[in-house]
């Protein structure tokens, strides 16, 4: 087991105790990056697209989302005096670290969320202990939220959680405003409890760990001054739980799906918030079991830099795959997740008995969210198909995070590393397309789409005059792409598999096995097989090597890829695709296999032909 400052390694993450102990080890490190006055935390030297300044307030003001449920909930901080004083001075605008007036969408407006949060459940720790004059320095600095905008995104919440604090010490509070905010989310409301982040936006962990964790908290809060949203902002979590439970393994990893996963165990928030709210989607024992199998499935990952702060990356420290929003005190919104220390010593929660995830479905449509979900329990594997979406954003490496063809808990996804060819691009489960120049496209939006149980539809255009149409027949551990590709150019075309992860053996010589022949190739290492078979004849395939630190779990993976040349005019291209985690018995020479017949495609589950998966008239599609 890898060793740690402060061993949090050997905390078991049992008890109510060792919780506490958990968010204590986590903050500890943060001690000595503390500013002369307390108020910055200078935890790197990597930048974000804000000031230095605010990245230092960040800093500070980040772990206060675990400190603050851990203080609520009868917790002792030892350092919490350090933290008064940052957040006196911090306020003041004549001390050399007050934190400064807003701009409109300012970083600023996410972080005083943290403090709106504070003063909501614990106000006798930060809000009592001030004198009268940093009692208004607070309030005012606060206040300054009334008269900035915010994206017009989760980051209206951010104001709510704001107010709830303001209320709760019984000063002067924007009660309309919050009124409107609250009105606008419900534009971004979906189905079956789904939201998008923002009107058009994608649906994603901001689903989960911003809008219904501040609804949630809004619920319990307010569930005597506003019975009714309270009562709607719990069922509507309550159905969304029944379709999030799915991106969870009883391993107790989850999805990497979207943006901002640097926040890692944020993940699982939403389900503190469940329990913090009162919301019975599921027993306390299941959800129990679901956060802390994650919280300790991360504390297990290379999170931790050698002083003991959390890294940006996901697995592993990784600048690559991080947002322009990303400083390092950012990840310290992971602390959410540690919202159930706000609990009473004798919660329920504390003494229920951890239960492993009922039985799911092994496949589950979910629209709102472009998904259809595949589950391999047997193995904790956890694979989501996605049809893209028609709007997309300015993000970081939005294309990687969002428009690949299948996303899964145990081989993750890569980011392209840089612009010249398949290594460097790291296309897995995605489609790339290059002019023959080397310099591949992708999706980064969809034209069309359909989902449907048991398929994919997507269509999307690398240029104006090249449609590609795909049909992705979801499965595990197999699942097959059918890409009409109609162009008035001639193109070089690769589908990536799964990334497979190298073993990290520092003292050791690499185990990689690879079986290959011109239309198949398979990869195997400790970590698990991929694979890929190429199906109709116009290609080859060929086991891509890309740049380190492309994949989010693996820092060197290999990729399974299918290429063929596509002239101007139509092309069909169909590969089947293989992925098993670890080194379990697999089924490679069960691939599916496909029959075509006057422009229409038969997909089989194997060789035998026992079971018609698909059917596939292509006529219409061809130009």
């Amino acid at each position: 087991m890898r060793k740690f400052p402060l061993d949090i390694h050997d905390n078991s993450l049992k008890t109510r105790a060792d919780i506490q102990q958990a968010v204590k080890q986590l903050c500890e490190p943060l001690m000595e990056k503390s500013s002369p006055a307390f108020a910055h935390v200078h935890i790197g030297n990597t930048s974000a697209s804000y000031s230095q300044s605010t990245a230092f307030m960040e800093g500070f003001s980040r772990p206060l989302w675990g400190i603050a449920p851990l203080v609520a909930g009868g917790g002792e901080y030892e350092h919490w005096d350090s933290i008064l004083q940052g957040v006196k001075n911090g306020t003041n605008p004549d001390h050399e670290e007050f934190w400064g007036c807003l701009t409109d969408y300012d970083q600023k407006i996410v972080e005083m969320a943290a403090y709106g949060l504070t003063l909501a459940i614990a106000p006798e720790k930060l809000y009592d202990p001030l004198n009268k004059e940093e009692k208004r320095n607070l309030v005012n600095w606060l206040s300054q939220i009334h008269s900035y905008k915010a994206h017009d995104c989760n980051w209206l919440l951010f104001l709510v959680v704001v107010n709830l604090g303001l209320k709760r010490i019984g000063v002067s509070y924007d009660e309309d405003q919050m009124e409107r905010h609250l009105d606008r989310i419900e534009d971004y409301y979906l189905h079956n409890g789904w939201y998008s982040d923002g009107v058009g936006g994608h649906c994603d962990y901001y689903t989960s760990f911003a809008i219904h964790y501040y609804c949630l908290l809004y619920a319990k809060l307010m569930e005597k001054e506003d019975p009714t949203r309270s009562h709607k902002y719990k069922e509507r979590a309550r159905l969304f739980a029944k379709d999030f439970i799915h991106w969870f393994s009883n391993d107790g990893s989850a999805l990497p799906y979207g943006r901002s996963l640097t926040y890692r165990f944020a993940q699982v928030s939403f389900w503190s918030a469940m329990v913090f709210a009162e919301v019975d989607a599921f027993s306390i024992s299941v959800m129990k079991g679901i956060i802390l199998r994650h919280i300790r499935w991360w504390l297990d990952q290379a999170i931790l830099l050698a002083d003991g702060t959390l890294s940006i990356g996901y697995t592993y420290p990784n600048l690559i795959m991080a947002e322009n929003y990303n400083s390092p005190g950012s990840p310290y919104w992971g602390l959410k997740a540690f919202l159930i220390l706000a609990l009473d010593h004798d919660h329920l929660f504390w003494k229920a008995e951890e239960q492993s995830l009922p039985s799911l479905k092994q496949t589950l449509l979910q629209r709102s969210a472009h998904l259809t979900i595949c589950r391999q329990d047997e193995v904790g594997h956890v694979l989501a198909f996605n049809s893209g979406h028609h709007s997309t954003n300015e993000h970081t490496h939005t294309s990687a995070k969002y428009e690949k063809f299948v996303y899964s808990n145990y081989f993750g996804f890569s980011v392209p590393r840089a612009e010249w060819g398949l290594e460097q691009g790291a296309f897995d489960s995605m489609l790339a397309v290059s002019e023959r120049d080397n310099l591949y496209r992708v999706k980064r939006k969809s034209e069309e789409w359909e989902l449907e149980e048991n398929y994919i539809y997507t269509k999307w255009k690398p240029w104006d005059d090249v449609v590609i149409k795909t049909w992705l027949v979801v499965g595990a551990p197999w699942h097959v792409r059918i890409h009409v590709i109609n162009s008035n150019r001639d193109l070089d075309v690769a589908d990536g598999g799964f990334a497979l992860g190298k073993p990290f053996e520092p003292y050791g010589k690499e185990q990689l096995a690879i079986e290959e022949s011109r239309n198949e190739v398979l990869a195997k290492t400790t970590l698990g097989l991929s694979g890929i078979k190429h199906l109709s004849g116009n290609g080859h395939t060929k086991l891509v090597h890309p740049h380190s630190n492309t994949n989010v779990i693996h820092s060197r993976t290999v990729i399974p890829t299918a290429i063929a040349q596509c002239d101007k005019g139509n092309s069909i291209f169909i590969n089947a695709v293989y992925g098993e985690p670890k080194s379990t018995e697999y089924s490679w020479e069960e691939a599916p296999v496909v029959e075509t017949k006057a422009n229409v495609i038969f997909v089989y589950s194997s060789a035998r032909r026992e079971k018609l998966l698909f059917e596939l008239d292509v006529s219409s599609h061809l130009s």
